[in-house]
C-alpha cells in the first residue's frame, strides 16, 4: 500500500468516528504530522460563552494520533499520557489542531500539537505519548 493511500484510509477513520461527525471535525494526515479543523458551534460552549475545553484536547490528541498513526501502518496507536495548555478562549470561527511526531522509540511516540484560532493565533498547545495498541487497521474501524 502507498503512503498516500494509508494516509487517506486513516483520514476515514477519523471521519467516521460517531464523536467525529458530530462535531463535524475534518483531518488532513501526511508523514509525522496530522492537520485536525473544527468549527467553532454554539452548542460547544461553556457557561462562559466560549469553546469548552473538551474540544480543545479533542483537536489537540486527534492531531496527535493521526500524526502517530500516518507512521505505524498496521494497528491503531493509543494515547497513554496527555497534556494540554489551555492560553485563550475562543468563541468564533473554526479551531485548527497541527500534530507532529517530535521523538520515537521502539515502544513509544512523543507529540506535540499546536491549537490555532481562525486568525493563526497560539490559543493551546498539548503534548502527548502514544504507544502500539492491538487494534488492527481495518475496515471495522473505518479504515478504509
Amino acid at each position: 500500500m502507498s503512503e498516500e493511500s494509508h494516509y487517506r484510509k486513516l483520514e476515514n477513520m477519523m471521519h467516521s468516528a460517531p464523536i467525529v461527525k458530530l462535531i463535524g471535525a475534518k483531518v488532513k494526515v501526511s508523514e509525522g504530522s496530522a492537520e485536525i479543523v473544527v468549527p467553532v458551534k454554539k452548542e460547544f460552549f461553556h457557561t462562559g460563552g466560549a469553546l469548552h475545553g473538551a474540544l480543545y484536547f479533542l483537536a489537540l490528541d486527534n492531531a496527535a494520533f493521526f500524526a502517530v498513526n500516518s507512521m505505524v501502518k498496521d494497528v491503531a496507536v493509543v494515547t497513554t499520557r496527555f497534556t494540554i495548555y489551555l492560553m485563550r478562549p475562543v468563541s468564533e470561527g473554526k479551531v485548527r489542531a497541527v500534530g507532529k511526531v517530535v521523538d520515537s522509540d521502539r515502544s513509544q511516540f512523543i507529540t506535540e500539537s499546536l491549537l490555532y484560532d481562525s486568525e493563526d493565533r497560539e490559543i493551546a498547545r498539548g503534548r502527548g505519548v502514544f504507544v502500539r495498541s492491538n487494534i488492527a487497521l481495518t475496515e471495522k474501524v473505518g479504515y478504509k
